[in-house]
C-alpha cells in the first residue's frame, strides 16, 4: 500500500510501539488516529506526532463503538487498523492462577482486539479493501514459566489473525501478525513508565519499521506473520 494519504487507526498509541508507529506513518504522509486510556498522555502524544486523539479503552465495548463513531466523523475512510493495545499481568505458575487476571488481560489482548477488528472488517468489506496489523509477541510462539495468562492471550490473537486472513482475503484485506521480542517500552510497568533503552535491545522504532515496511509491500501480496528478535540481547 502507499502510506501517503492513507488513513490509519492505532490502538494504544500514547506511547511505545503505537506512538512510534504513528510517528513513522505521519512522517511518510499518512493520516493517523490513536487511542489511549490515559487522556492526558494520549493528547500529549497526539500533539507530539500530529495524530488525531480518541480517548478510549478497547476493553470496553461502548468505547470501541465510540472510537469508530469519532474516527468516521474525522475521516471518510479507513485504510488500516493497527491492533496494538495490550497489557501484561497475571504472572503465576499454574497452581497460582486466578480468574480475575484472565479476565483483565483477555479483555484487552483478545476481546478488545477482536471487537476493533470486527468494526474494521465491516468497513473493509464495503470498501473491498483494507489492512489489519495485529501486534502479538514471541510469547505467541512459545510458552514459558509463569506466562499462562499473557502467553495464552497472544496465542489467541495469533489464532484469530489466521482466522481473519481466511475470512477477509476475498475482500482484498491483508491481515498481518507482528511478533516483537522484548522491547524497551512501558509495557509491564503498572505506572506505564518507559524503561531505559539498552544498546542491545529492541526499541519501539524497530517494531514500527517492521509494521510500516510490511504494509508498504504492493497490495497484490502480504506478509502473514513476521517475528522480530534482538540480534544479541545477552
Amino acid at each position: 500500500m502507499k502510506i501517503e494519504n492513507s488513513i490509519f487507526l492505532i490502538t494504544g498509541g500514547s506511547a511505545g510501539i503505537g506512538k512510534a508507529t504513528a510517528k513513522l506513518l505521519i512522517e511518510k504522509g499518512g493520516k493517523v488516529a490513536i487511542t489511549g486510556r490515559d487522556k492526558v498522555k494520549l493528547e500529549k502524544a497526539a500533539k507530539e506526532v500530529g495524530a488525531f486523539p480518541i480517548h478510549a479503552d478497547v476493553a470496553k465495548e461502548e468505547d470501541v463503538i465510540k472510537t469508530y463513531e469519532l474516527f468516521l466523523k474525522k475521516f471518510d475512510k479507513l485504510d488500516c487498523l493497527v491492533n496494538n493495545a495490550g497489557i501484561g499481568g497475571g504472572w503465576a505458575e499454574i497452581s497460582g492462577l486466578d480468574m480475575d487476571a484472565f479476565h483483565r488481560v483477555y479483555a484487552v489482548n483478545v476481546f478488545g482486539a477482536a471487537m476493533m477488528g470486527n468494526k474494521a472488517a465491516q468497513i473493509f468489506k464495503k470498501q473491498n479493501y483494507g489492512n489489519i496489523v495485529n501486534i502479538a509477541s514471541t510469547a505467541a510462539l512459545k510458552g514459558y514459566a509463569k506466562g499462562t495468562v499473557y502467553s495464552s492471550s497472544k496465542f489467541a490473537l495469533r489464532g484469530m489473525t489466521q482466522c481473519w486472513q481466511a475470512d477477509l482475503r476475498k475482500y482484498n484485506v491483508r491481515v498481518i501478525l507482528v511478533n516483537p521480542s522484548e522491547v524497551t517500552t512501558a509495557f509491564g510497568s503498572p505506572e506505564r513508565v518507559e524503561r531505559e533503552e539498552l544498546p542491545n535491545r529492541l526499541r519501539s522504532k524497530e517494531i514500527a519499521h517492521t509494521i510500516v515496511s510490511s504494509l508498504e509491500m504492493d497490495d497484490r501480496g502480504f506478509i502473514p506473520e513476521v517475528t522480530v528478535w534482538a540480534t544479541n540481547p545477552f
